[in-house]
């Protein structure tokens, strides 16, 4: 039969007056570390002391007590304890409850009382969280009580509400705590547990992956929809929202699509009654227009309403606070918040006060319409006084004729009969010219006459760079900026293609840069075409130079149409990307899963993570699912710079870093 194992005596506990108690240089704790003593001063003024001091007696040379105890452990309650002795919140002489410890090792008893202890496990702090909560005591009195912000507080709180289930996993290691604080964005415990089951089924378990499957169909309060409606009136109108308390979200998902369609619907039709009410002939009204939805429209040339007096006052003033903030935070590093937001309301009044309000005549009104729509801000935006071909008024020529309706006095005969165009007798008699009056050319000779001169002129203009620059920049103005360019004699057509129906195009930097210079450029030209050439004329070189550049562009076209190939334009294309030294990721474009990724093929996309971040990236996601895929390649791809062929530009060359190739195939 097995040895009885002796009896064990604890060590005694008694009540010790502070000031016989002593820190003990034995203590092994020396780098601080958890709780500071201030925290925990006001955690034993709130609840008392919960833990007694470990002390032992302090001997003399003879080994005599000395009635001085030192504590070896508990070195930072002792310091919470003398600080509240400091504030006066605690007599020196108050009984302080002591283990008195006489046999072993000082050392021994600090070490032992800090290894042996087992810290806290994460879910038992949540659900202690939540059992305060649920006794009654608020998000901030919690906080308040363990020195913590509220944001943690409920951070833990929403930790302790995920699925019971997938607790279970956490506690047992199978789950890390960031994949659950990934749980937390969706508080449909159901939803949770069959995205963990699905993730049962995939190599990759990353906290961003859950995120996306648990908001799937979802739309970013980022979104410019949402932006116009405004989450209030979302919810409002009954729709919920999932906010993420542990990582950016731009504010959130909101959970029904249908419903924020609906209000948008809704408003953008409000604010649309508002514009028909100023007399439009017609509304097109879209969250999205496509981009040069406005192309072969007429815009109405109307009148800015002048600023009164109070209002340039008023502009002054904000210019003159502007520039006094500006130079007097120049040369600091950081502006203060204050100040930046004042900044930022200055600039939006002054922007304000630019957008005059145009006035059109009632005549114009009545065959021009207008497009309503939501910019990328989340803003309405209407664009006023486009006309429609079907709706110009007929074009008058010279003599007062509506065009291609009156009768070319060229052709009529002095008696009002047609002339022969090939007949020349009638101005070839010189007794018939006195008789009856100088009578016009024939169109024969009139082409022969005018033929001779064509040729002069292109001499002429061929050895006169300066005037055949502006000759060209005239054409394409005419054909650019007026509905009937009809006012030049170089054969020179140009044209701005409408682009498709891509997605976004509208708000790419691109896109507003080419409108805000055309919008300039379109206020500069003279309203009559006939006063076109003096206009471009009296151009400084630099200015027009621009002009010229800004016309040019917008004919390009280097659009891929399966039902129109032109494979040496798009050569040509290449060419001018080339010249300008083009980079499309500079521009803008990135690879996402709407753009490129989630439209072709597994091969492909697993071909474009492993020509911008190596094999293992694309071994790492060639196990995933399609949708999974791309989405994780969207990731990996964030920042490299990595273009498909097609947005390659011959020139720009992988860096030494392998991270950003943009090296484009032979062409």
């Amino acid at each position: 039969m097995a040895k009885a194992l002796p009896k064990i005596a604890l060590s005694v506990s008694r009540d010790i007056p502070f000031n016989k108690l002593v820190l003990s240089q034995t203590n092994v704790r020396r780098i601080k570390a958890g709780v500071a003593i201030e925290e925990l001063a006001e955690d034993i003024a709130r609840r008392t002391l919960l833990q007694s001091l470990t002390v032992r007696p302090v001997c003399d040379a003879d080994g005599n007590e000395t009635g001085l105890y030192e504590v070896p452990a508990g070195g930072r309650r002792y310091r919470a304890l003398e600080l509240l002795i400091k504030k006066k919140r605690l007599a020196k002489t108050a009984p302080i409850p002591c283990v008195i410890r006489t046999g072993g090792i000082a050392e021994e008893d600090s070490l032992a009382e800090n290894v042996q202890r087992a810290p806290l496990h994460p879910l038992d702090q949540f659900r202690a969280f939540l059992a305060l909560r649920e006794k009654g005591q608020s998000e901030e009195e919690i906080a308040a009580a363990f020195f913590v912000s509220v944001q943690i507080v409920r951070q833990r709180l929403r930790l302790a509400a995920v699925a019971p289930s997938l607790l279970d996993v956490y506690a047992e290691d199978g789950m890390t705590l960031d994949q659950l604080m990934a749980f937390t964005v969706n508080p449909d415990h159901a939803r949770q547990e069959q995205v963990w089951e699905a993730l049962q089924r995939s190599y990759s378990k990353e906290p961003y992956q859950i995120r996306r499957l648990l908001t799937e169909g979802s739309v970013r309060v980022s979104d410019k929809r949402a932006l116009f409606v405004g989450t209030a009136a979302y919810e409002e109108a009954g729709g919920t929202i999932l906010r993420d308390l542990f990582e950016s979200d731009d504010g959130g998902w909101l959970q029904e699509p249908a419903l924020l369609e609906r209000l948008v619907a809704d408003k953008l039709e409000k604010e649309a009654d508002a514009v028909r009410a100023e007399g439009w002939k017609w509304i097109e009204v879209a969250p999205e227009l496509p981009y040069g939805h406005t192309y072969g429209l007429r815009r109405l040339r109307g009148r800015e309403v002048p600023m009164t007096e109070d209002e340039v006052a008023a502009r002054d003033a904000l210019q003159t606070e502007l520039d006094q903030l500006e130079a007097k935070y120049a040369e600091v590093d950081e502006i203060p918040d204050e100040v930046d937001q004042r900044l930022g309301e200055i600039e939006t009044a002054l922007a304000a006060f630019d957008e005059r309000p145009v006035v059109y005549e009632a005549e114009e009104v009545a065959r021009a319409g207008a497009f309503v729509s939501i910019d990328s801000a989340g803003v309405l935006h209407v664009e006023r006084g486009y006309v429609q071909p079907e709706d110009e008024l007929p074009v008058e020529n010279e003599d007062g004729d509506a065009e291609g309706d009156g009768i070319e006095s060229e052709k009529l005969s002095a008696n009002g009969t047609e002339a022969d165009p090939d007949d020349d007798s009638a101005v070839d008699d010189p007794e018939e010219d006195e008789t009856e009056g100088v009578r016009p050319f024939s169109d024969r000779l009139m082409t022969e006459l005018t033929a001779h001169r064509t040729l002069a002129l292109r001499e002429a203009v061929a050895n006169d760079p300066d005037v055949a620059f502006l000759a060209t920049l005239h054409a394409l103005c005419l054909k650019l900026f007026y509905p009937y360019g009809f006012d030049t004699c170089l054969e020179i057509d140009a044209k701005s293609v409408l682009l498709g129906n891509a997605s976004g195009l509208s708000d790419t930097a691109s896109a507003k840069a080419i409108d805000a210079r055309h919008k300039q450029w379109s206020g500069w030209v003279p309203k009559d075409a006939g006063a076109l050439w003096d206009a471009l004329a009296d151009l400084d070189s630099d200015s027009r130079q621009a002009l010229f550049a800004h016309c040019v562009g917008l004919t390009i076209n280097a659009v891929h149409q399966p039902y129109d190939r032109r494979p040496k334009a798009l050569h040509h294309a290449g060419r001018l990307a080339t010249a300008v030294n083009f980079d499309m990721a500079a521009a803008g474009w990135t690879p996402t899963v709407d753009s490129y990724l989630g439209r072709v093929t597994k091969a492909r996309i697993l071909d474009a993570v492993r020509e911008a971040k190596g094999d293992k990236a694309a071994d790492r996601i060639a196990h995933l699912k399609k949708p999974e895929m791309a989405k994780a390649a969207e990731r990996l791809l964030d920042g490299a710079g990595w273009l498909p062929e097609p947005l390659r530009t011959v020139g720009h060359e992988q860096d030494d870093s392998g991270e950003a190739p943009r090296v484009a195939a032979a062409e």
